[in-house]
């Protein structure tokens, strides 16, 4: 099992909208709009790194309303 942040820069008064749709693709885990740099942060699990890659072009930045995502794999050390 692959984890990863996935951090999304959104249109202006768009976060929330966007965190609700992504909430609901599967493998999503969370979705929170917040402040900062970024206006939404993601936690989404796949079965493998090309899955979890899939998921991003695929679902993840098909959401209207992003601007821009980076995707930050979990990693244990």
């Amino acid at each position: 099992m692959v984890q990863a942040y996935i951090l999304i820069q959104t249109e202006v008064g768009k976060a929330s909208t966007v965190a609700d749709t992504i909430a609901k693709i599967p493998g999503v885990i969370q979705a929170e709009d917040v402040t900062g740099p970024y206006d939404v942060i993601v936690r989404a699990q796949a079965d493998t790194v090309d899955e979890l890659g899939r998921m991003v072009v695929a679902k993840v930045q098909q959401v209207d309303g992003i601007t821009r995502t980076l995707t930050c794999p979990v990693v244990h050390l």
